[in-house]
């Protein structure tokens, strides 16, 4: 008698071992199918974010890039003002002129002795 109500509490344990683990594979399959769609989200949401970085990116190169254009257009306005100033200098002062150039020759002669 004993054997007898061994069997069905072993046929028991063995039916709910074998529905647990049809269990168990169900979730795993699900939480499969969960990470596949997290990881596609991220994967949309990384290429989204990464296309928005390169567009500001590029969007920052170009006002660097007028603002750069703009700095060397001003640099040369300066240069040609200064260099009208010293073309009238010269024609208002010529021996002036001549006398600092023969200064300056003779220092560059004077340091590049040394």
């Amino acid at each position: 008698m004993v054997e007898v109500t061994e069997v069905p509490a072993a046929a028991r344990r063995a039916g709910r071992s074998s529905a647990s683990q049809e269990s168990l594979e169900e979730q795993v399959a699900r939480l499969q199918d969960d990470i596949r769609s997290i990881a596609a989200s991220l994967a949309k949401l990384s290429d989204e974010k990464v296309s928005e970085a390169r567009s500001t990116a590029k969007s920052q190169y170009r006002t660097l890039v007028k603002s750069g254009q703009h700095v060397v257009d001003d640099l040369s306005d300066q240069v040609n003002a200064y260099e009208g100033q010293l073309v009238d200098t010269i024609r208002e002062k010529p021996l002036t002129a001549v006398a600092g150039a023969i200064g300056i020759g003779f220092l560059i002669a004077v340091l590049s002795r040394r």
